[in-house]
């Protein structure tokens, strides 16, 4: 399925995204390095053994997130993203591990066009779980994505 166009996203609308996706020590040590990130929650079995509350390393939370986002991407934005406006209210309540398998649904929440011809904003309130069901990450994202219709356009004063 591709991205949807603005005329078709529709706010109450919740999205369940599959497959899920499991993360793997390797995923979690090579975002690590890419990102520079050498906090040992993430990397030191040992001093997670003896240092942190969880016993063993935790996946990045910032991998978990940017996952989330990804496994979106195919049913929501895929062809009709214009750019990624903004995210906000992030949380991640519950810790992530090596083996843990993520999905996300995401709810629309609202969109409005914009003053430039063709485009239009759409907010996304985004949850992430594991296999267990527990809420391990949500965020609400706001994209900018194309309409099926190129001439639309917010006009002041008019109800859309």
């Amino acid at each position: 399925m591709p991205g949807l166009y603005y005329e078709e996203f529709e706010p109450g609308r919740t999205y369940r995204h599959e497959p899920g996706r499991t993360i793997t020590e390797a995923d979690n040590v090579l975002f690590c390095s890419l990102t520079m990130n050498t906090q040992p929650l993430h990397l030191d079995h040992e001093w997670a053994k003896n240092e942190s509350p969880f016993g063993k390393p935790v996946v990045n939370g910032i991998l978990t997130f940017a996952l989330s986002v990804g496994l979106s991407v195919r049913d929501l934005t895929e062809g009709t993203l214009v750019a990624n406006m903004g995210y906000e209210d992030l949380k991640h309540p519950a810790p992530v591990f090596h083996g843990d398998t993520v999905r996300v649904s995401s709810e629309v929440e609202s969109k409005r066009l914009t003053s430039k011809p063709g485009r239009g904003l759409v907010t996304i309130r985004h949850v992430v779980t594991n296999q267990d069901g527990t809420e391990v990450c949500s965020y609400r994202r706001t994209v900018m994505v194309k309409t099926k219709d190129p001439s639309l356009v917010k006009q002041e004063g008019k109800a859309l």
